[in-house]
């Protein structure tokens, strides 16, 4: 029986995975390609390959997507032929029943998540960075402005007291394709003096984990203001890890990122004082996504035995209503944990909890 079920999901997932990704990939991808090439120029060769690149990133959403789908045709089928029916006669219960379609639904579930860890950041920051590379040949590829690192730390005064502030503020003018430009560093790590550094360029050296600053200052200054010290310098090495660095290299978005890349940079924005509210929204949002697998099938299945015969055509339709419903309350929920009116894991798990709550009550509905 649990083979047979899972035959019967098979080939609608497989349908919804072609049918959405289709349709993703015409209104999220295509339509823009098709202006870059009619207004920039932008060759076919390379609007293929960012098209083909942005293709795990649309396919990842279509698996839930196609997961209810499945369900609702499957199982309308199997209840519009009275096979339930049968099976129910055989003594067979309906959470019997359903339970092949949940356990898949936690297969999908490892897939996904798996799919959207390994396969698309990379794949979709290849597809920034080749339509970046195709569009302006002439700019710098990483190029970031007014990069503000404020490092917090144990300040400990002349008197043995210490205290958790401000210890160094790093300020770059201009980072490009990794040169630091125009930068000053404030240090306030010693109570009785105050240092800063000007230069005109920085360079991280991963070997001797320093940075090569050139043709720059340091002002030495006492706490009445007066300066106790003023060196010049061609080149110096500087004792500063590379937070500043990987700071300025954050400017990928949340979904060009692994979790661990993403927990990395928060963890760098949190200590600059900046808001991550919205940093934490899209962390916890990849775990919430691929669990729509499994919520999807516990709606699914019960809607689906609900229905006496359950076309092709209706169940993509009730398919499509209740993922536009879904992903209104995604955006909604999304914006009030950006905003702190949700906590942030909230805002990402309120409509997975929602949908499963939702499902699990239409279930037991359904066998009583």
């Amino acid at each position: 029986m649990d083979r047979y079920l899972l035959t019967e999901l098979l080939l609608p997932f497989l349908f919804g995975v072609a049918a959405f990704t289709s349709i993703g990939m015409a209104i999220g991808s295509l339509f823009e390609l098709v202006r870059q090439i009619t207004n920039n120029g932008l060759s076919m060769s390379v609007a293929l390959q960012v098209f083909l690149l942005r293709l795990p990133g649309i396919i990842v959403y279509t698996f839930p997507m196609s997961t209810l789908l499945a369900t609702l045709i499957a199982f309308g089928r199997l209840s519009g032929d009275s096979e339930i029916v049968s099976m129910q006669a055989a003594g067979v219960s309906l959470y019997r029943i359903v339970t092949p379609t949940l356990l898949l639904s936690f297969v999908i579930t490892g897939v996904t998540f798996v799919f959207n860890e390994v396969v698309v950041p990379n794949a979709n920051q290849e597809a920034s960075h080749t339509l970046f590379r195709a569009l302006d040949s002439d700019k710098p590829e990483m190029t970031k402005n007014n990069i503000i690192y404020p490092e917090n730390g144990v300040v400990v005064h002349k008197d043995g007291t210490k205290d958790f502030g401000l210890t160094r503020l790093f300020y770059a003018r201009r980072f490009v394709d990794g040169q630091m430009m125009g930068l000053t560093i404030l240090d306030y790590s010693q109570d009785d003096i105050t240092q800063v550094i000007t230069a005109d360029t920085a360079n991280w050296n991963p070997k001797e984990r320093t940075w090569t600053f050139r043709n720059g200052t340091t002002y030495m200054i006492a706490p009445n203001g007066s300066y106790r010290n003023i060196l010049h310098f061609s080149e110096q090495q500087i004792k500063i890890d590379d937070r500043p660095l990987k700071f300025a290299q954050g400017s990928r978005q949340p979904e060009e990122m692994t979790t661990k890349e993403l927990r990395s940079y928060l963890e760098l924005v949190e200590k600059s004082g900046q808001n991550i509210n919205g940093l934490l929204v899209s962390l916890y949002q990849k775990y919430a996504i691929p669990t729509v697998c499994f919520a999807f099938a516990l709606v699914g299945a019960p809607l689906g035995l609900r229905r006496q015969r359950t076309s092709n055509a209706l169940g993509l339709g009730l398919s499509i209503l209740i993922i536009f419903s879904y992903y209104v309350f995604l955006f909604v929920a999304q914006a009030l944990g950006q905003t702190g009116t949700l906590p942030p894991w909230l805002g990402a798990w309120l409509p997975d909890l929602v949908t499963i709550g939702v499902g699990a009550f239409l279930l037991w509905r359904v066998a009583r």
